[in-house]
């Protein structure tokens, strides 16, 4: 009656049933399963140009189309290869184009250098400073 002072023994797995879901799992792995069979280059990987044998005819002169357009494509920028960024590091500076145009006339958006007495008096007692600690 007490369970607490027994050691309770687990049953033996049954091999069998532990075969049959062994099965089924590959069996469901088998039915969703997609091979991929489109193989190409990888762009990313540098391709080292090897000559060929100096005595042997080159039979094909031209270029792999498939090949040239892969590799110019890996070398554009993101915001030419994709339409959206990937990533979210992609995000910062994706659009690069500005909201509005900028008019240099309007005073609300554009704040040239301005100088005053004092900005000026400073710039020049700088200037002299740098020009004295070169002399010396």
């Amino acid at each position: 009656a007490n369970m607490a002072g027994k050691t309770q023994e687990k049953e033996p797995k049954n091999m069998v049933h532990q075969n049959s879901i062994l099965c089924e799992t590959v069996t469901k792995e088998y039915r969703h399963q997609k091979l991929f069979t489109n193989y190409g280059i990888n762009p990313f990987k540098k391709q080292s140009a090897i000559a060929g044998k100096p005595n042997q005819e080159d039979d094909n002169g031209e270029a792999d189309e498939h090949f040239l357009k892969v590799i110019k494509r890996a070398n554009l920028e993101p915001t030419k290869k994709f339409k959206e960024p990937q990533t979210e590091a992609q995000e910062i500076g994706w659009i690069t184009k500005p909201l509005i145009n900028s008019d240099h006339s309007d005073a609300r958006l554009n704040f040239p250098r301005r100088n005053c007495d004092i900005t000026a008096y400073m710039d020049k007692a700088w200037l002299e400073k740098e020009q004295q600690s070169m002399g010396n």
